[in-house]
């Protein structure tokens, strides 16, 4: 008799993805969520396996989380000679990934599964997958397999849609995505997803050390006080964010700005963009990695406008400029979803979002929300809130509950359910039977 709803007893997970869990395979958010989404769902009890491009000098397969989430790290071999990281060499990967991941997805996963009578849900993340899911359906289909799996396709973002073919994905594949802002963009792809928001793990909502974010305002003296990390794109908009410190300036205030770009090209022109408006801007060092490091970083700077802070900031001191900050600028022109938004809610700060891919975020509520691309709007919110710190306190609160929403242990359950709605238009799953009412309608 067939099952009429996905649980650990009947259903096992495969996620495929470039980015994985080894640092050797993070590049940016993608990372994240494959490591924490793999993550969260063998803490709830399913077989989950990760394929990825893993660190070659790492066991090629690994099993860790209490025995139920198994690392595969695919294209070692090549990886041995692209040392530098997930996209070295992505080309070269990306031909292996394909020849050889669906084959042994079929043979190593899912006949073994089906023998078992057990389901598998394949989920593809981003485009260098689209091929490999598609072949996977394709060899499935023709081993008469492919009524034993549910697979879905995941985009975070809009990066090479042109490389993918849209007709044969969304045949082979349920395609989904992590907000209603990249629902819409997909529209004109031909394809109308489902939406399954991204998620934090549930330490991102542990409290702030509120003595080290009274170190950090009492050192930097920001009258505000702001923050922004990120990498050094256009698309963050950090022109603006600059040009927000010399709007505040303009305004009588006493703006500090620590920031934390990467090493893309852009970030010149910020800082260029920034002494060109009349700004102090600093470079700033740290001896060593911890949270005491950075603190006394901070400490050693001296005062300026803009400190562009060029260390490893660990997670722990991220989430204390959060709070500390009394805006945290998240002012992207294009986020699919706005994961750094959410990181700071959780850390109980004030995220200045823009108007794209932060479903979660209510202006004046939990975060404030940017409509447009002038700097004066970023000033003029800043300003109304050092005039009124209850609204601040009251944004802040809002902030740490909806945090608290989407928290992965969650989201799963958004995921699941979306999953056993198409294993039961596959016929996967059975109908599941609705109890009927034990009290009567309405009387007339």
């Amino acid at each position: 008799m067939r099952a009429s709803q996905v649980s650990p007893a009947n259903t096992e997970f495969v996620v495929m993805s470039f980015e994985g869990p080894d640092q050797y395979s993070k590049a940016g958010g993608l990372g994240v969520r494959v490591a924490e989404l793999s993550a969260a769902l063998a803490e709830r009890g399913f077989d989950t396996h990760v394929m990825f491009v893993g660190d070659p000098n790492l066991p090629a397969e690994e099993t860790v989380g209490d025995g139920r989430l198994h690392l595969h790290r695919w294209c070692q071999w090549v990886s041995r000679y692209y040392p530098e990281g997930v996209y070295q060499g992505e080309n070269e990967k990306l031909y292996d990934f394909n020849e050889s991941a669906p084959w042994y997805v079929m043979d190593k996963i899912v006949r073994p599964a089906a023998e078992r009578g057990r389901i598998v849900a394949i989920l593809g993340e981003e485009w260098h997958t689209a091929e490999a899911v598609s072949r996977i359906s394709d060899l499935l289909y023709r081993n008469g397999l492919r009524k034993q799996a549910v697979q879905f396709w995941n985009a975070n973002n809009t990066m090479s849609f042109h490389r993918i073919n849209w007709g044969r994905l969304t045949f082979t594949n349920t395609v989904t995505t992590v907000s209603r802002y990249m629902k819409h963009i997909m529209w004109g792809f031909g394809c109308d997803p489902l939406v399954i928001p991204n998620g934090i793990p549930r330490r991102a909502l542990d409290p702030v050390d509120e003595s080290a974010v009274a170190s950090v305002r009492a050192t930097l003296k920001g009258d505000p006080l702001l923050f922004k990390i990120g990498r050094f794109d256009p698309d963050k908009r950090w022109n603006m964010a600059v040009e927000t410190v010399a709007r505040l300036k303009g305004m009588g205030m006493r703006p500090v700005l620590p920031i934390r770009g990467g090493i893309e090209p852009h970030g010149a022109e910020v800082i260029g963009n920034a002494r060109a408006l009349g700004l102090t801007v600093k470079e700033v060092r740290a001896d060593g990695r911890s949270v005491a490091d950075c603190l006394q970083a901070l400490a050693s700077a001296g005062q300026a406008d803009v400190l562009d802070l060029r260390f490893f900031l660990p997670d722990d001191f991220v989430r204390i400029m959060y709070r500390a900050a009394d805006a945290v600028l998240a002012n992207s022109g294009h986020e699919p979803f706005g994961l750094v938004g959410l990181e700071v809610m959780g850390a109980g700060g004030i995220a200045f979002t823009g108007s794209t891919g932060e479903d979660y975020a209510i202006p004046f509520e939990n975060s404030m929300v940017l409509d447009t691309a002038d700097p004066g709007e970023i000033a003029g919110y800043v300003a109304h809130l050092q005039n009124h710190p209850s609204e601040k306190e009251e944004i802040r609160l809002g902030a740490a509950r909806t945090a608290a929403t989407f928290v992965w242990d969650r989201v799963l359950n958004n995921l699941v359910s979306k999953l056993e709605y198409i294993a039961r238009k596959q016929g996967v799953l059975a109908a599941q039977e609705v109890s009927p009412t034990l009290s009567g309608g309405r009387d007339g």
